[in-house]
């Protein structure tokens, strides 16, 4: 297919705040690769080339492929052109229906940053089955949100057979030391997603089922909903709180593990965020808890609302680059079956949503792009569609995931 088309990989959103950051990392990516721009405003697209130009003058000859989200003509010829589509345009459930669609048609393999939980939903429902007969691996949540936790849980549940004959049972994640800042594209999509919520019932039964993401939405195991308040984990000796991006990062997970056949007898998965247990520690975990909750509400209020939107950056706005080098992380996601413990630490030096996030789908990206991969076709997950070769890329790129103990 490859040869067949003009392009191995094309960049679609690449005018945006996070698709600028991804252009950059694959205009120095190494060897070969046909690779073009795509949007919906060539002259916003020319002046990104004539930047990439300045420091990669090859970029200069970059080909420009024009054409509007919502139009399916438009996104079928996009498709149709190439090997590989990544994409950065969000919302999503706005923006993203009839490019996923396109994909799914023309067996292209399809990669995002896209955190909304009932519209995978709706692309699974709508396009699984096509992209099976297709080939095209159709990839969500290439991003922060959810490699960490993906591709985390895949390298623990490896290591823990390969050390005690065993995978666990009970796996939970603690999102830590970190910082870093929202951008304006990914607040536009969690007003996008709480607003659809609050107006459409089976929105909000989606985000409460634990399994939603799973083959079948309603297959049951043995996790609930997601924490919600605050908690004290003894054997890391540390307060938690819950973790904003645990319901979309549990669900890719829970799917992985459905994909692959639920190999993990018993496995249940859950993530918090992780703070000393110390005094401030304490004061911190409640204030997390309690701002989540006063944000909710927040948006459900028009004056408040109103204040909140004053205050996020405009989509297409982002941290400064001296902000964005400022930024860390450190994800310990932490295994145990039967006295056996494992700890696996995912962790990047670069802010959580943008460095490393850029990292994240280029890698993938290149990964669909570049790499054999034996897996089929579907609406797959990053471990089940690409597993061990991307933590290799990703590795190679900065990231750390490795055994503590």
């Amino acid at each position: 297919m490859s040869a067949a088309r003009a392009h191995d990989l094309v960049l679609f959103g690449a005018t945006g705040y996070t698709g600028r950051l991804v252009a950059e990392r694959l205009a120095h990516a190494p060897g070969a690769l046909r690779w073009a721009l795509a949007g919906r405003d060539r002259a916003k697209l020319e002046a990104i080339r004539a930047e990439l130009a300045k420091d990669v003058p090859a970029c200069a000859a970059l080909p420009i492929l024009v054409g509007d989200a919502t139009s399916a003509s438009d996104m079928a010829a996009i498709a149709a052109a190439t090997k590989v589509v990544c994409t950065t345009v969000g919302p999503y459930t706005k923006y993203g229906s009839e490019l996923v669609g396109a994909c799914a048609r023309a067996g292209t393999d399809y990669c995002d940053l896209t955190g909304e939980t009932p519209w995978i939903r709706q692309m699974i429902d709508a396009h699984h089955e096509t992209a099976v007969k297709s080939g095209a691996r159709i990839d969500h949540c290439c991003g922060f949100d959810s490699i960490p936790s993906d591709l985390g849980v895949l390298l623990l549940q490896e290591e823990m057979k390969r050390r005690t004959g065993h995978p666990a049972a009970k796996v939970t994640a603690f999102f830590g030391e970190s910082r870093g800042k929202f951008s304006g594209g990914t607040f536009a999509s969690m007003l996008g997603m709480i607003d659809a919520a609050a107006v459409d019932p089976e929105i909000r039964k989606s985000l409460g089922r634990p399994y939603a993401l799973d083959p079948d939405p309603r297959h049951q195991g043995p996790d609930g909903s997601d924490a919600k308040g605050v908690g004290y984990d003894r054997d890391l000796r540390a307060f938690t709180a819950p973790f904003v991006m645990a319901a979309i990062n549990t669900r890719i997970v829970r799917r992985s593990h459905a994909l692959a056949g639920y190999p993990w007898p018993d496995f249940s998965y859950r993530e918090v965020m992780s703070f000393p247990r110390s005094a401030r520690g304490l004061a911190i975990a409640t204030g997390i808890t309690g701002a989540l909750a006063g944000f909710l509400v927040a948006t459900r209020i028009p004056a408040l609302r109103a204040q909140l939107l004053k205050r996020m950056p405009a989509p297409g706005e982002g941290p400064t680059p001296e902000e964005r080098a400022r930024g860390y992380y450190v994800v310990r996601i932490v295994g145990e079956r039967d006295g056996d413990r494992l700890v696996v630490r995912v962790s990047d030096k670069a802010d959580p949503g943008y460095g490393s996030t850029s990292k994240m789908l280029s890698q993938a990206a290149l990964c669909l792009a570049q790499d054999h991969l034996p897996t089929g076709g579907g609406v797959l997950t990053p471990a089940s569609a690409m597993g061990f070769r991307l933590i290799e890329r990703l590795r190679a790129v900065g990231l750390t995931f490795e055994v503590d103990r």
